[in-house]
């Protein structure tokens, strides 16, 4: 890997509609890591909110970032991200939503298919088909019964599930850092 800044992306929808909703796990992991870094996060003209900060005293640079339109158009921005701020797509992380995983378990992969994902297919798009970047897949399930899988991630939390959710994103974060500094292995060991 090389040595320059990294990119870490939380998907989601914009607005109150969507607050608190499955699909927006990715930037609720967002707001922990700038909670952490004591920044806050600062419109931009390319349509997302941005912080950038150092992981750590000395550490490495991180530009934490959300899009401020819908996830299924989140590439513009985050090529846009990578452009301005010079980062190389092996130092892009993109935190999404995982209905193949169960709630509160956390998967970091690089590369691989979208899965159906929106917000992952307009970045890879955007990306000029390069699916070689890192993602933290948070996990909220399947629905049960015949809820559409729509529904589901655009739905809230289940009350059980709130209840875990401030651990739970707590680990992603965890998890984001750790790949970071200490490289994707050493992260996987720890998280998976």
């Amino acid at each position: 890997m090389t040595s320059g800044s990294w990119l870490i992306v939380g998907l989601g929808n914009p607005g109150d509609k969507y607050r608190g909703t499955r699909h927006n796990i990715g930037q609720v992991v967002i707001d922990e890591l700038v909670s952490r870094m004591g920044a806050t996060l600062s419109r931009t003209k390319i349509g997302a909110r941005v912080v950038a900060a150092r992981l750590g005293v000395g550490g490495p640079r991180v530009v934490l970032a959300v899009s401020e339109g819908y996830m299924n158009v989140s590439g513009k921005p985050v090529r846009a991200l990578m452009d301005y701020f010079d980062v190389d797509d092996d130092h892009l992380l993109v935190i999404h939503d995982e209905v193949d995983l169960d709630f509160g378990r956390i998967k970091l992969k690089q590369g691989g298919s979208e899965g159906g994902h929106n917000g992952l297919r307009s970045i890879t798009q955007h990306l000029g088909g390069e699916r070689d970047y890192l993602r933290l897949r948070a996990g909220v399930g399947r629905p049960s019964g015949r809820t559409d899988t729509s529904d589901h991630v655009l739905g809230r939390f289940a009350s059980a599930e709130r209840e875990q959710l401030p651990e739970f994103v707590s680990r992603c974060a965890d998890a984001a850092e750790s790949v970071v500094v200490e490289g994707l292995v050493a992260a996987q060991n720890a998280a998976h």
